[in-house]
This record gives structure tokens, sequence and C-alpha cells, in this order.
């Protein structure tokens, strides 16, 4: 147990320094280029009318590289996130590409009300939004909502089962995973269940539980005997799974109905009004049990299969208008910077680091 305990401790070490060199070079980032952020918009809660008094403000929204950047060995950052989180700005080719995929959270960005240009390129942007616009919308948003539905319905059983797994293994002696498995299966299994698919479901739900555990880095090793360490040193006071948040629920539940309403009308609002808008605030303030919020998304499922089918949106985005999209602001930014014109794109435009050879580079 010393020894797996110093070999965590040194993981631990290890992906602290990674993240501090990843907190600097993403507040330099942020400092550089934040003034060439073309494009904001407030998302989230604020935007959806979901908002209460404990609400964050989140910003997302685009930036452009100055040409003097494009141009250096160091390849530009493709995201710039603040101290805090709080705001986000993708850069312009990577969020024209999200765009494409008709990512939801771009696609947020571009067709919220209140997203507001900072330069004329953002204005551009906003302009050739509809290029975007597909049925592709069916998957992102839609089938990625009941994929994520499934995950759920699995994380909630799993959470349900996980105290009393972690309560058996700090008994003596301990059980192994099959006595564990067994006695999962004795405690919450109907006794009409087929008793070797039963004992495998149980199987399966301990797995998931120490690869949670693994995947939020509170158990060192993907493995049972990981979790038994867990089990018999931290388990007391483990929080809810993230995914089992009513915020993440009701953000669910939203997408879809979002889907649904863009595939049928050709037309999209973010803000949620009437019945929805207060059955999503009952969801939040965690009124309303999971299961039955999960229920209700498969309902949807049925609308949102018909929606797709009988869709008017073209069936592709426009990448022609896209791309000529990118090559414009491409060529204002080679403007800018040639005619030194006043501003962070060409005379006051921030400069990148020069390249040099670091023992972080050094993989010898």
């Amino acid at each position: 147990f010393f020894k797996q305990k110093t070999a965590y401790d040194i993981r631990l070490s290890l992906v602290g320094s990674e993240m501090c060199i990843r907190d600097r070079r993403r507040s330099v980032a942020w400092d550089a280029l934040h003034p060439n952020v073309v494009l904001e918009t407030v998302v989230g809660s604020r935007a959806w009318g979901l908002s209460d008094e404990n609400s964050d403000t989140d910003l997302r929204g685009i930036f452009v590289v100055p040409q003097v950047w494009n141009t250096a060995l160091a390849e530009p950052p493709k995201d710039l996130v603040s101290t805090d989180g709080s705001s986000t700005f993708w850069e312009c080719r990577k969020a024209i590409q999200q765009a494409l995929r008709a990512d939801p959270n771009t696609l947020e960005v571009l067709f919220v009300a209140g997203a507001r240009p900072l330069d004329v390129m953002g204005r551009w942007i906003l302009e050739e939004r509809d290029a975007f616009v597909s049925r592709l919308i069916y998957a992102s948003f839609g089938r990625y909502a009941l994929s994520q539905l499934k995950k759920l319905t699995q994380s909630m059983r799993l959470a349900e089962h996980r105290s009393v797994i972690l309560e058996w293994l700090q008994r003596n002696p301990v059980p192994t995973l099959d006595e564990v498995s067994k006695r999962l299966v004795a405690a919450t299994f109907p006794p009409s269940a087929d008793p070797a698919d039963a004992e495998l479901q149980a199987k399966t739900y301990i797995k998931q539980l120490y690869r949670s555990l693994h995947d939020q880095g509170l158990i060192h090793s993907n493995d049972f005997e990981s979790l038994v360490v867990f089990a018999r040193n931290h388990a007391a006071g483990l929080e809810l799974p993230r995914e089992l948040r009513p915020k993440n629920a009701y953000n669910l539940l939203r997408l879809i109905v979002t889907a649904v309403q863009w595939l049928r009308t050709g037309e999209v609002s973010f803000v949620v009004e009437g019945v929805l808008r207060e059955r999503l605030l009952s969801i939040k303030r965690g009124e309303v049990p999971l299961a039955e919020v999960l229920l209700q998304a498969e309902a949807l499922t049925t609308e949102l299969d018909a929606a797709h089918k009988t869709s008017r949106l073209p069936r592709t985005p426009d990448v022609a208008r896209a791309d000529a999209l990118l090559r414009r602001i491409g060529d204002e930014v080679a403007r800018r910077w040639t005619e030194k014109v006043p501003g962070p794109f060409g005379r006051d435009a921030a400069v990148p680091a020069l390249a040099a050879w670091t023992e972080e580079t050094d993989h010898e």
C-alpha cells in the first residue's frame, strides 16, 4: 500500500506541474490576444431565460489571430480562457469548423440574442451564420443529448449502488469482486432476474464505479484493488457525480427541445418560455427526480425523429460560404498588418514570443 500511495503522490505532483505550465500559457495567451476578440456573447442560463441569483455570467466568442502570429514558428493558440473559466473564446478557423459540424456551443454563440460584434469581422461572421445551419442539428443537438441520456441512466444506477459498495469494501475481511457482485445482486435485483445476467450487470456497475473514480483522478489505477484502497481511506464525503447534477439534466432536455423546434420550423430561439421554462427551472432546483427527467427526454425521441424527416433545413451546411468568410477575414487581417492600421491587428498587434529551445521541448 505504501508503494501505491507513493506512486499516486508522484503522479499527482506531475499532473500539478503540467497544470501550472498549462495555466501559465493560458494566461500569456489571454493577455496577448484578448484584444483580438471580434465577437462576444453571453451564453448559458442568462441567455436561455433560466438564470437566478446564483447564476454565473458566462461569455463565449471568437477571436482572430493577428497576421504576425500566423508567420511564427509556434502554432497560435486555438482557445482563450479566462483565469476563472467564465470566458472562453475560440480562434476563428476553429470556430468556423465547429459551426460547420453544428456544434451546439458554437451555434449558440452565433444565434443567441445579444451576440455582440466587437469588430467588423465579428459582424461579417454574424451576417453569414445561416451558412452553418443544416440538418446536422439532429445529430449534434438531439441525438447527442439522447446519447448523454443513456450515460446519465448508467451513472444514476451506479450512484444508487455506490454507497453500499463502498461500505462493503470497508469491512474485514475485504470481499472480492465476485463476492461484491453477488451481494449487489441480492440487494438490488428482483428475484425473477436471471442470476448469470444479473451478476454480469452487477460486475459491470462495479467496474464503471472504479473507472469513473479513476477518470476523476480519485484513484491511481483503473482496477478493483484501487477501489478497495479508496473505500477504506477516502470514501467519506464523496460528492454526487458531476454528471448527475440537476444542471446537466435540465440542459439535456433543453437541447432536445431546441433541436425539435429548429428542425421543424427552420427558426431558433434559445430563450425558453412558458410551461417549459417552469419545468426546466423546477429541474434546475432539484425538485424533479432525475429518473422522471430522463423519461421525459426519452419521450421526445419520436418528435425529434419526425422533425428531422420533415425538416426543410439544408442537408449539409454551406461550406463554400464558410470558406469565403474565412478567406475574407484572412485578407482583412493581412491588410491591417501590412498597412500598420492602428489597433490590435495592425500597428498595435501583440507580437508572439520568439521561438527558443527549452527543456520542456527536449524529450531525449
